[in-house]
């Protein structure tokens, strides 16, 4: 095969398609292995900034965007007629909700399109992009084999989930396995090639709705456990038991127990939303998945379960929701990143508001909100400090980020209420409230 052939040698041309948390890492490892790269996206201020050496992503440094540039393999791109250059090219776009928990593939499937038409014969195309089983080899398939070319004979197509956690310190993504599930053998191979030429070790499957499918247990797996723990924390706290204690206890058991943590409500791209395209594909089949669907309503309750507790902590302190000046702090989805995508806070930012609050966050790693699918706030970062933190009637911690002096915030505040056990370790504790 001559891109087997291609891959091995490093002659072919990878295309990455969407320059997000999971496109720019995965072009970074391609362009460390030698291999010539070209970043699409339709962000056109994404597009300039990679061209110009500089990431716009906290925990990716631009020195490794300038090493890329400077090694001369790599350019980003807002044309698409470019991917006729490509050898392969892999989808990394969003697959988000709708309104009414619906799954939209409206990404994939016109980025199919649109890969539809410069399609020549012998390319790999795999899609990253979490989704339900049958996407790669049922939708993304029929649009590629319209053109009169075959999956498996004139083109490769595989899939192969996107396993990116932000910052993490401990794995990164050469280091983390990749599952890959081809449409047949010779796509597996092929695409088995690609990865495994930058990641350590690849996991090859049987096709890909197992490796489509196993993205989706992977984090229907944290959804379920995490909505087990938000909901004992709120019968723990009418029982007056301290739900981070008791996991801290639970989880020196050395095995069969594996720690997870209540919060305000679920983020990410991945634990809020993929549960669902699986509730979703499941009524093809005539199947109600109960367990996932359960967890689900606990998640994505959380925000109003908080909203009550600020409003049951002001009213202890003769205060109302309605006026009260309320700093949420913490906009990312989750500690030291600057992601907001399905952050909780958004949601509680929006709640408090239509209680009638005046509402500010802090976040130091984004300094004004954007225009979400959902949400278009048109906020910006307030600071933390001592004047500013007496003027707000209640603190509300979303975000645990390391940065910031929760000695000095519990010293100042008025009143917490903290989402995350960010306080934990302060003694006087009158001011705050666990939520």
């Amino acid at each position: 095969m001559d891109l087997l052939k291609k891959i091995k040698n490093r002659s072919a041309v990878v295309g990455v398609i969407g320059l997000g948390y999971v496109g720019l890492p995965m072009i970074i490892e391609f362009g460390k292995a030698k291999f010539e790269v070209i970043g699409f996206d339709l962000d056109e201020k994404k597009v300039k900034k990679l061209n110009e050496g500089r990431s716009y992503i906290k925990h990716i440094p631009s020195e490794e965007v300038k090493l890329l540039k400077k090694n001369g393999n790599f350019k980003a791109t807002a044309d698409f007629s470019l991917l006729k250059d490509v050898d392969c090219i892999i989808v990394c776009v969003p697959t988000p909700l709708t309104r009414h928990m619906e799954p939209d593939l409206s990404y994939v499937l016109n980025t199919t399109e649109t890969i539809a038409k410069h399609l020549k014969k012998g390319k790999l195309i795999v899609l990253v992009s979490t989704t339900y089983p049958g996407t790669t080899d049922e939708d993304m398939r029929s649009i590629l084999e319209a053109t009169g070319m075959k999956a498996g004979q004139d083109f490769y197509l595989a899939y192969s989930p996107e396993r990116e956690d932000p910052n993490n310190k401990y794995f990164s993504t050469k280091m983390i396995p990749k599952v890959v599930g081809g449409y047949s053998q010779k796509c597996l191979m092929v695409a088995d090639a690609l990865f495994g030429a930058i990641i350590e070790k690849t996991v090859p499957v049987s096709s890909t709705k197992v490796a489509e499918t196993a993205k989706l247990l992977e984090n229907i797996y944290r959804a379920v456990n995490i909505a087990l723990v938000n909901e004992l924390k709120i019968l723990f706290q009418r029982m007056g038991i301290d739900i981070w204690e008791v996991i801290e206890a639970a989880k020196t058991k050395p095995f069969g127990f594996q720690a997870f943590y209540p919060g305000p409500g679920l983020g990410g791209h991945c634990i809020p939303i993929d549960p669902f395209y699986l509730t979703w594909k499941a009524r093809e089949y005539d199947f109600h998945t109960k367990f996932i669907e359960l967890a689900g309503e606990i998640n994505t309750s959380m925000p109003y379960y908080v909203v009550e507790k600020v409003i049951e902590a002001l009213n202890e302190r003769n205060k109302n929701i309605k006026s009260s000046k309320i700093l949420v702090l913490g906009l990312a989805y989750k500690k030291d990143v600057d992601d907001v995508r399905e952050s909780p806070s958004l949601k509680l930012i929006e709640l408090l508001k239509q209680k009638g609050a005046r509402v500010d966050y802090n976040d130091p790693y984004i300094a004004k909100t954007h225009k979400m699918r959902m949400y278009d706030l048109k906020m910006v970062s307030v600071p933390v400090t001592e004047e500013n933190l007496k003027e707000y009637d209640c603190v509300v911690i979303a975000t645990e980020h390391s940065c910031y002096d929760y000695e000095f915030v519990a010293k100042n505040a008025q009143l917490i209420v903290d989402t995350r056990n960010a306080t934990k370790g302060i003694k006087n504790k009158d001011n705050i409230v666990k939520a």
